[in-house]
């Protein structure tokens, strides 16, 4: 049977409506109350919704690059980690080649004995020309210390200006032009001598034309030439001390060592297959879009990447020369390291604030979206037992409303 057929009073239909429109409404306050949310579907709230899941979809996809973010900054911390380890065995290999530096020299020294002058009176310390009056007035002697001609070191005897006349000035002139040599003169002959200096113990003095490289077992070389008063002069060559020479070489084990883990442990600074001391590139994405992103070049901190070597036997170490050219390049190791150091850490913190910066839009966002589509418990609360009572009293309202009819029921019976 149709419900239209059923014939219901005005009064009676109207709280008929009131009741449902209030049942509605308790409805939509239970839902509430039972989803957190005032706003569950477009329906509710078009704007507010699809506004809202445009808001988390964003947090989501920030929050799924916090992932590969956190890993940058393991990467980083691998690598930091790395070099301190690194600089650590740099200190090592230095402290190895100081106790070289304090080891015997190891070698007799080198010498090269000069021509007595061929005519005047002989010199002396304190006059080597005899007052410009030997053949040792106005010669020349060259230094060459390379093969490159720039580095030539060209010395005048002589009492004019500019020119060289006493052992201490000549002396003077080596030192201050990286001569490794300290000069003499014999009392009886009147010759020059020129003695390697201790650091250079087992130099290589020559006496032709042109530079000649050292040799191996020599750390440095320096050729004599000139003038008569050293053309053709007598050299005596440095000769190694077997017992020195072969603490020195147990040196050589030592730091050969730690070159060796230098090479392992920056090839084992790695996190998640990437490894900044080995050459590999970390690339960041901080945004959803892609624009916003960091690139992280790596550097290659194996011995070759630091300019260190393994160290041979009677070629390093063999004297402080050697030695101090090793210390050389373990104090520009040192350098490098400190100054990557530097640039991991400030590419850390970099990555550590867009991290953090990242968290809080995330927080932003998620609240936002709260903002638009959370319903308020206590309101909601209120509402429904606000909206029990009316419907209470809505059911005794539609009862009143149906007293009329059950009064014509009344006069029938």
């Amino acid at each position: 049977m149709s419900l239209s057929n059923i014939t219901l009073s005005a009064s009676v239909r109207q709280n008929l409506l009131s009741l449902q429109g209030t049942a509605d409404l308790l409805s939509t306050t239970q839902t509430r109350l039972a989803t957190g949310k005032k706003v569950n579907s477009a329906l509710d709230n078009p704007t507010n919704f699809f506004t809202a899941a445009g808001l988390d979809a964003r947090a989501s996809d920030i929050g799924n690059l916090l992932d590969s973010i956190g890993n940058g900054v393991q990467v980083l911390q691998a690598a930091n980690t790395g070099i301190t380890s690194l600089s650590k065995l740099v200190d090592t290999a230095k402290s190895i080649a100081n106790q070289a530096l304090q080891q015997p020299g190891g070698f007799t020294k080198a010498t090269f004995t000069g021509n007595a002058p061929t005519a005047g009176t002989l010199g002396t310390a304190a006059d080597l020309t005899a007052a410009g009056t030997n053949s040792f007035n106005a010669q020349t002697i060259v230094f060459k210390t390379s093969a490159n001609a720039s580095d030539d070191v060209t010395i005048t005897l002589g009492v004019a200006a500019g020119q060289i006349n006493t052992i201490d000035a000549l002396n003077t002139k080596l030192v201050a032009s990286g001569i490794q040599l300290s000069a003499g003169i014999d009392a009886t002959t009147g010759k020059l001598t020129f003695t390697s200096t201790n650091d250079s113990a087992s130099q290589t003095i020559t006496n032709g034309a042109a530079y000649v490289a050292p040799p191996a077992g020599s750390s440095s070389s320096v050729n004599i030439s000139g003038g008569a008063a050293v053309t053709g002069g007598t050299i005596v060559a440095a000769a190694p001390d077997a017992n020195v020479q072969n603490a020195r070489a147990g040196l050589v084990a030592q730091y050969n060592q730690i070159i060796e883990q230098i090479k392992t442990t920056a090839q084992d600074a790695s996190f998640n297959g990437v490894n900044l001391l080995n050459g590999d590139t970390l690339k960041l994405v901080f945004n959803e879009t892609g624009k916003s992103t960091s690139t992280i070049a790596g550097v290659t901190f194996d011995p070759n990447g630091l300019g260190l070597a393994s160290a041979v036997v009677g070629t390093d170490f063999i004297d402080n020369t050697a030695t101090n050219k090793v210390l050389s390049a373990l104090n520009t190791a040192s350098t490098t390291l400190r100054s990557q150091a530097s640039a991991f850490g400030a590419n850390l913190s970099i990555v550590q604030i867009r991290q953090d910066f990242s968290k809080n839009i995330i927080n932003v966002l998620q609240t936002g979206s709260s903002n638009l589509t959370l319903a308020d418990s206590n309101e909601e609360a209120a509402n429904s037992q606000a909206l029990s009572t009316r419907q209470s009293i809505a059911v005794s309202a539609l009862a009143l409303a149906n007293q009329s009819n059950q009064s014509v029921l009344q006069l029938l019976r």
